[in-house]
This record gives structure tokens, sequence and C-alpha cells, in this order.
């Protein structure tokens, strides 16, 4: 008989999980006091009857608290060329809109300029996970651009897709 499995380590924890690739994504919002952003790196498609995503904001967010006031935001998947933006809207205190070009989405949120795709959404609902808060959102309008190759996350670091030679 084997020996119950111990606590898993949060670094374990991030080293395995680091073996997925995921897309890195941008949620934007059109804040009372100008846009709003930050990155994502935990989004995924949830029901296509209706229309649904989710994607998970730590619980140490300052900026997810503004967005979720909101209430509409959108979602830019960023593209291969977009390390910049990703790690720009993941400090916090600066002013993440700075020299970033964008257009207002349907929503009024912001769409920024040369994404791989936007989807544009309402909070739905919230529930616990754990460090992060699993958001769930109705998707009201998407966009794509197939010329631009997602920006990609793997092991702790940017990666090349397929399409980029690699």
């Amino acid at each position: 008989m084997s020996a119950p499995p111990g606590p898993v380590s949060p670094a374990v924890m991030r080293d395995v999980l680091g073996h997925f690739v995921s897309g890195i994504v941008v949620i934007t919002a059109a804040g009372p006091d100008g846009p709003l952003g930050f990155t994502c790196q935990s989004f995924s498609s949830l029901s296509l009857e209706p229309p649904l995503v989710s994607f998970a904001p730590a619980r140490t967010s300052s900026t997810w608290p503004r967005i979720r006031a909101v209430g509409a935001f959108c979602v830019n998947v960023l593209a291969a060329d977009h390390r910049e933006l990703s790690t720009g809207f993941a400090r916090s205190g600066v002013d993440k809109f700075a020299g970033v070009a964008w257009r207002p989405g349907p929503s009024g949120a912001p769409v920024l300029d040369g994404v791989s795709a936007w989807i544009d959404c309402e909070l739905r609902d919230e529930f616990d996970g754990g460090d992060h808060t699993i958001v769930v959102a109705q998707v009201r309008d998407l966009g794509a651009d197939p010329e631009r190759l997602p920006l990609l996350y793997y092991r702790g670091r940017y990666a090349v897709t397929a399409g980029e030679g690699g």
C-alpha cells in the first residue's frame, strides 16, 4: 500500500503546470477616470450556448475590482509581437496605456491595436478560486485577425508558435 500524497507546493505546481501552453490576454475596460487593464494568463472559452468565456484574476489584483465595478470589458488576445504589452499591463502603479494605441470596442472598453482577437464581454458571475477569482463573462461581440499569430506562454517564458517557423 502506498502512502497518501503530501501537500503540493506552489513551486512544484507552477513548474508542472507550466508545461501547459497558454495564450496571454489583456482585460480592458472604460473606467470613469480613463481606461483600465491588466495582463491575464488564465483565460479560456467556456460555452458556445450561451456564449461564455472565463478568466481568473489574482485576488491581489487592484485593477480587477475597478473593472468589475464597470461590468463591461474586453478580452484582448495578444499577438506574438506584443511581449511589451504583456509586461506593461502586468505592472502596478503606472499608466499602463501610455503610448498604447487602441480604439473603443462596442462596450467602450479598449481594443488594443494589432491583437489576434478581441472579445467584448459583460460580467455574468464570479466564483472563489483560491488565490484567484474565477470570472464568467457573457460574450456580446468579438472579432479576430487571422493574420496575427498569438503570444504564447510556456514554462515561465514567452514562446514562439509553429506558424513563426519554430
